[in-house]
């Protein structure tokens, strides 16, 4: 018999909706693949608040978790699993290349019993909304161009030679349409900026 676990806020909106339509508490547990006695005390709960089968279209997962658990001696605004620390998250994703399903990846490997991809993306962005607001710039056209390098290289293949180097993203947005170039050179150096004797673009197509 599977051991008696916290289910998931997805396995517990499954479990009120099978129980709503007349399932009984071991045919759920089997569904489910839990414990007859998860099930039961899970029901036992969702009955004693009087929830039922369809939930209010506006019940989030925290509304749920807070309705269920609050009475079990769980402080309120506490969650039952483990959270990573969202303002280190919050910095490590605007590194290049990093992810939310990276972060999450890594969070799992840490905490396998932590939260699901979709729950952990919900946290995350409710963790944002609590930050300072940023305070939406209007640019007159033509006014001002954004220049920046991206962060990434690109590996750049000699079709003669075979040898392969690495080239910068120069990236340029101008304000009023985000219309975006960009190029690609050597390094991010002055020289860069002249006419180099064989750009990567020209690489590239050589051959």
């Amino acid at each position: 018999m599977p051991a008696k676990r916290r289910l998931t806020m997805r396995q517990l909106r499954q479990m009120l909706r099978l129980a709503g339509s007349g399932t009984s508490s071991r045919e759920i547990a089997v569904v489910l693949g839990i414990a007859r006695s998860t099930v039961q005390d899970n029901l036992q709960r969702a009955a004693a608040i009087g929830l039922r089968w369809p939930l209010l279209g506006e019940l989030t997962d925290d509304a749920l978790e807070h309705k269920l658990f609050a009475r079990n001696g769980v402080k309120q605004g506490t969650r039952r699993r483990t959270e990573p620390n969202w303002a280190h998250l919050a910095v490590e994703l605007k590194k290049p290349g990093v992810t939310l399903l990276i972060l999450w990846e890594e969070y799992r490997g840490s905490h396998p019993d932590g939260y699901g991809y979709s729950r952990f993306c919900e946290l995350f962005r409710s963790f944002e909304q609590r930050l300072s607001p940023t305070m939406r710039q209007e640019h007159a056209a033509g006014d001002k161009v954004f220049v920046d390098y991206s962060g990434k290289k690109i590996p750049i293949a000699d079709r003669d030679t075979g040898e392969i180097r690495e080239a910068e993203i120069f990236v340029a947005v101008l304000g009023a349409s985000s219309f975006t170039y960009a190029e690609a050179t050597w390094t991010q150096t002055l020289p860069d900026w002249k006419v180099p004797s064989q750009t990567p673009a020209e690489v590239a197509r050589a051959g």
